[in-house]
């Protein structure tokens, strides 16, 4: 591991912002529950260095082989996993001014990789050039109790304003992967659908014609309310967006949660795709975030009283055993 990660027995931790392995770090801190897998990419914008990832298990694309010479026994095409729909996505502006740590200030930077729980957390604190400040608390899983459901609890504190806040909660299948190797989309759009606080996207990928379907359902709450917001919601091609506007004051605390749902053909039937998903969406809507939580947590909790292998006296080969039973 990099020396800017700090050594912990049950965690990953980079103190202070590293934009130069910012890449690295997508990948060191990334989420997985054997269905789906995400890197450590950022929910709000992001300009700087980044490598978008997200995969679902058993979803390929036979990508056409490039090289520079051709030579007998080279395959015309090979399998690649794709890269999935993003369900992540949450940006900010404030005050018209977008959060992005590329841009803004960071005073304060505390990522973490909570192996025993599952989680990816991250803390901030960024000044906008306008002179605002704002605390960040990000928490995100993707759970192992519930294998098609990720949530997102979002928390943002302005420190020394009060202002207006905009928040696009969005859905994005029009990806593609870096290693593309004749810059092709592997995705086509089947379908987009919004509904009040929800939607989804569903796309099928070229040739090998798997279906993924990625729903999101959202809530916002403000010193420890909820607050009773319908978003405005609009759609493109492979595309869905659900933006709200929430006034924030100094020293108050407002959560945006995100939940979603993401299925494959490969566990469903492509004809009740769109059915599954909505039914699935509402449970987990119905559990709300901490309760699917808790059960992430439950879960986590017996595999690796299953699974830890304890070593004594060197803080630095526990957290890397640790890290590879996190992985498998």
């Amino acid at each position: 591991m990099k020396k800017y990660i700090i050594e912990d027995e049950w965690k990953i931790i980079e103190k202070g912002f590293h934009p130069d392995f910012q890449e690295s770090s997508e990948s060191l801190f990334s989420l997985g529950n054997g269905h789906m897998g995400h890197r450590a990419n950022f929910e709000e914008s992001y300009s700087g260095p980044t490598l978008q990832g997200h995969y679902m298990a058993g979803i390929y694309y036979p990508d056409k082989t490039k090289v520079g010479w051709w030579k007998n026994g080279y395959p015309e095409y090979f399998a690649k996993v794709l890269n999935a729909p993003a369900w992540i996505g949450i940006h900010l502006r404030i005050d018209g001014q977008e959060l992005d740590l590329h841009t803004v200030t960071v005073n304060r930077f505390t990522r973490v990789l909570d192996m025993q729980q599952g989680l990816l957390i991250r803390d901030f604190e960024a000044t906008f050039k306008n002179g605002q400040r704002i605390q960040v608390h990000v928490e995100r899983f993707v759970s192992l109790s519930r294998k098609e459901v990720g949530a997102i609890a979002y928390s943002i504190t302005p420190i020394n304003f009060d202002g207006n806040l905009e928040a696009d909660f969005f859905i994005d299948g029009d990806v593609m992967n870096n290693d593309s190797n004749y810059d092709e989309k592997f995705w086509d759009p089947v379908l987009e659908e919004t509904g009040k606080n929800c939607s989804m996207v569903m796309a099928k990928t070229k040739k090998t014609e798997f279906l993924v379907s990625t729903s999101q359902t959202i809530a916002v709450e403000q010193g420890g309310k909820s607050l009773n917001l319908e978003a405005s919601a609009s759609q493109s091609p492979k595309k869905t967006s659900l933006k709200v506007q929430v006034p924030i004051r100094e020293g108050e605390k407002t959560v945006l949660n995100k939940m979603a749902v993401v299925i494959t053909s490969r566990d469903h039937n492509p004809e009740a795709m769109a059915a599954d998903t909505e039914v699935l969406l509402h449970e987990a809507s119905d559990l709300g975030y901490e309760k699917l939580k808790e059960e992430h947590l439950d879960a986590w909790k017996t595999k690796w009283d299953e699974s830890d292998i304890v070593i004594d006296g060197d803080v630095s080969a526990q957290q890397g055993i640790r890290f590879n039973i996190f992985q498998l």
